[in-house]
């Protein structure tokens, strides 16, 4: 993973007081600013001190305020290639220099968006090829905290060989492809964390509102009431003897001339600063950036919310919505990419986390304005949480901005589920497919699907389309079918297509209770904590014996 660094501190110099104009990172040499739109220019100075931004012909003024901040919003202009020059004079005076107009996305998630160009597939020959002076790229650095920051190290570089190998891949090849297609400038800001949920990224009194939420909020205040400084410490040191303790096997086992297998001890993580934490990375990671001009967004994240899929049915628009208001330039286009196939194929069809993540984030497309999911079920690696083919993910987004925001007559919508009719042993599926038709992958047959009766008990299906928009499910050991589900599974095999390619979303045609409702009796959760209860119970058994085993003897 990429490492970034950030001493907190320095965010919050920009509001001590000052006899020197400040601009944020975000506000720099190389930037590009988002064309036909305003563009909000700010940062810090003595209070009261009088700031004027000249812009190619704009002169715009402004004045700051108690704490030191002042803002002016540029006119809109069109896209250039032309390098251009800021100048900004408070206090004191900046010259921003290599300045372009174009197209500014924000790259955002988890560790899948974090995923970068260095390790992709063919990264050699993608890093060779990456001689784009007109795409820009501005990366934040990870920082967890409840303490809003103002700013963070980084600056704006033209991409090179050298500058995307650490970069976000399907941002950058989401962004050469707007490059490529619509020729203009393109700047994009990668602001991912793996692993990080997508609580961390909603400010936390918005969580704390909300009654939807009560329980998360309620358990992370139990969490930080008992985490001390000491205890972590503690962790730490017991962290570093066992590291010291498996290098010293590790080289033993050289000496010997052994094949040493054992992976290093995980270095503890200080959850307080972590991100997880509700509000962390909106205080540490968006809050530096928000207002600066931007197009839309992409977001690549869930799997860390996976075992959380119900909630996420209303955290995920939650957190749109909540961007977008404070942002304060509309419902500007989110788009987001919607879980890989991963983990084991099970013999058998069944309930899914991952599979009611995916239904969440389907969901979500019919609670918000301007957004769109790239499905990716078949390019996942059932062995890697982190497939390497970043380009297919970049592409299937870009669809959606090509289509919805840049007038691009393009096929950009996954086939969906619409209806499910039942009659004698027949289940007839029909998908919207958005004005194109279905085809099968490798084989003539559709595979993916299961079907269940009164019983609830789901058993393989076999498939075969009957019409554009049209699948015919039967199976021999389900008699009268009630219920039909495709591709839902945390690893499905499935191949049903649209004729443009685009994957057929993974659907069910029943509303079950899902596994991951907390009220649910055998929810996922509670299936986790009976086996574990079941398991200590089982090794209290055995002490018990052993120990009663011995005693006889003596």
């Amino acid at each position: 993973m990429r490492s970034r660094f950030l001493l907190p501190l320095l965010a919050m110099l920009p509001l001590a007081a000052s006899a020197e104009l400040k601009l944020p990172a975000i506000i720099g040499d190389n930037m590009v600013l988002q064309q036909k739109q305003t563009n909000p220019i700010w940062g810090w100075d003595t209070p009261g001190t009088k700031v004027t931004v000249k812009f190619g012909a704009q002169t715009k003024s402004g004045e700051a305020d108690a704490k030191g901040k002042w803002t002016v919003k540029l006119d809109p202009v069109p896209a250039s290639f032309q390098p251009a020059t800021m100048s900004i004079q408070g206090t004191t005076s900046r010259d921003l220099s290599n300045i372009l107009v174009g197209e500014v996305w924000l790259c955002s998630g988890q560790s899948n968006m974090g995923f970068t160009v260095g390790r992709t597939r063919d990264a050699d020959v993608e890093m060779l090829a990456s001689k784009y002076p007109n795409i820009r790229l501005i990366s934040v650095p990870q920082v967890g905290t409840q303490e809003l920051q103002n700013d963070f190290v980084g600056k704006w570089e033209a991409a090179t060989p050298e500058t995307v190998k650490e970069f976000t891949s399907v941002g950058f090849f989401f962004g050469r492809l707007l490059h490529q297609m619509l020729d203009v400038p393109v700047g994009l800001i990668d602001n991912a964390w793996g692993g990080s949920a997508c609580e961390a990224w909603v400010r936390r009194d918005v969580l704390e509102k909300d009654a939807r939420f009560k329980d998360l909020i309620a358990s992370w205040k139990k969490e930080e009431a008992a985490f001390t400084p000491e205890a972590f410490a503690k962790q730490v040191a017991d962290h570093q003897e066992k590291l010291k303790a498996w290098n010293q096997a590790r080289i033993a086992a050289a000496k010997a001339k052994q094949f040493f297998t054992q992976p290093a001890p995980r270095a503890p993580q200080n959850r307080m600063t972590g991100q997880h934490r509700p509000g962390n990375l909106y205080a540490g990671c968006l809050h530096p950036i928000i207002g600066y001009g931007i197009k839309g967004a992409i977001w690549y994240q869930g799997e860390s919310n996976a075992s959380r899929a119900m909630e996420y049915g209303y955290l995920f628009p939650l957190m749109i919505q909540h961007w977008r208001d404070e942002w304060k330039s509309g419902d500007f286009p989110f788009y987001w990419v919607q879980l890989a196939d991963y983990k084991a194929e099970l013999p058998e069809p069944g309930d899914s986390d991952w599979a009611e993540l995916r239904e969440s984030q389907t969901k979500t497309q019919n609670v918000i304005k301007n957004g769109g999911q790239a499905v990716i079920i078949d390019i996942g690696e059932g062995k890697d949480i982190h497939p390497t083919n970043k380009r297919d993910v970049a592409e299937r987004l870009v669809r959606w901005a090509l289509a919805k925001d840049y007038g691009v007559k393009i096929a950009y919508r996954s086939p969906e589920f619409k209806a499910a009719a039942f009659e004698g042993n027949k289940a007839t599926v029909t998908l919207d497919t958005f004005g194109s038709s279905l085809q099968p992958f490798d084989v003539q047959d559709a595979r993916g699907f299961a079907v269940c009766g009164e019983d609830k008990k789901w058993a393989w299906a076999e498939a075969k389309i009957v019409g554009p928009d049209k699948v015919e499910v039967t199976s021999k050991t389900v008699t009268k079918p009630i219920a039909v589900r495709y591709a839902w599974s945390d690893n499905p095999v499935c191949n049903l297509y649209s004729k443009e390619w685009l994957p057929v979303t993974p659907f069910r045609s029943d509303t079950f209770p899902m596994i991951t409702d907390p009220k649910n009796p055998n929810n996922a959760a509670a299936q986790q904590a009976a086996k574990i209860e079941a398991l200590k119970k089982l090794q209290a058994a055995k002490q018990a014996a052993a120990a009663k085993a011995k005693a006889g003897k003596k």
